[in-house]
């Protein structure tokens, strides 16, 4: 650790900064593009309601919180309306980690662990299964997310659903090529926190190879997709679930546990920290605006 913070690797750390800006200023700009339908949102607005939704998530399982704490930085009438669009993003970048996941996991069964899995005890069949599992369930999921208007559109027939259809109907404006554009700054912005992982374990000293080492982190990814976690209490899942699969290719556990940390401390906690400062500039603005109109 000691000499991995020296002035050589300093303009490392420096990149890691702005992979973070990269990260965080492709999903404000998704988030923007998100919002068109209904409402015109600055680019500095969209970072200000990522940041804030990231804040409030942390305390809430996979980023449930994002959603009430973007809605803050819309019109009255749209804030409802905008959560549709929130799950329409998360379903692009799902959709991207869930792909690379299932290549990186058949890529790494083939030519990455069979001796390691013949040494662990893994089950090449039970493998098999949880892949097929899940490919089935990305195609569902592909398949759902290019026909979301037409989805709308039956929803809305239903009698209970029709009465509050006025929060889901800005979604049937989305073409087929806004969509994909949704979904390539998805592949983006999994490409930039990609890279993170790999810069730091090239700094920590872990030897893996480069193709092994991006297949598992996409591993990592996938599997932390599908499970439950709150984001500030699940460094330790991180940190397991990384030490797991890291293992099978490397002996480096301190290192891989420790890339892991700084990665959770660098893309969630260092933001969090920006957004819980604009959350608060938003209710003290709300509290200051609600005095100002009784007087």
């Amino acid at each position: 650790l000691k000499n991995v913070f020296s002035k050589q690797n300093a303009w490392q750390f420096v990149l890691l900064l702005l992979l973070l800006c990269a990260n965080w200023g492709i999903e404000a700009r998704k988030w923007q593009l998100l919002m068109r339908p209904i409402e015109r949102v600055g680019f500095l607005t969209s970072v200000k309601a990522i940041l804030s939704g990231l804040a409030l998530s942390l305390f809430l399982p996979n980023g449930f919180g994002e959603y009430p704490a973007r809605a803050l930085y819309m019109k009255d009438g749209n804030r409802m309306r905008s959560i549709a669009l929130n799950v329409a993003g998360s379903m692009a970048q799902l959709i991207v980690t869930l792909i690379a996941g299932i290549i990186s996991l058949i890529y790494l069964k083939q030519f990455s662990w069979p001796q390691t899995m013949q040494i662990q005890g893994l089950s090449s069949l039970w493998l098999n299964g949880i892949i097929s599992m899940i490919v089935m369930g990305t195609a569902l999921l592909i398949i759902i997310y290019f026909r979301l208007s037409w989805i709308t559109g039956l929803a809305e027939k239903i009698p209970f659903v029709y009465k509050y259809k006025y929060l889901i109907e800005s979604i049937e404006t989305f073409h087929w090529k806004e969509l994909t554009r949704i979904l390539y700054l998805s592949c983006i912005r999994f490409i930039v926190f990609a890279v993170q992982y790999i810069l730091v374990l090239h700094l920590l000293k872990v030897k893996i190879d480069l193709i092994d080492a991006i297949c598992t982190t996409c591993v990592l990814f996938l599997f932390l997709a599908i499970l439950p976690t709150i984001p500030f209490a699940d460094v330790g899942i991180r940190g397991e679930a990384g030490g797991q699969l890291f293992g099978l290719l490397t002996p480096n556990a301190f290192g891989v546990v420790v890339t892991i940390a700084v990665i959770w401390f660098v893309n969630l906690i260092i933001p969090s920290v920006a957004g819980s400062l604009f959350l608060l500039s938003v209710k003290l603005f709300k509290k200051a605006d609600k005095l100002n109109k009784k007087t």
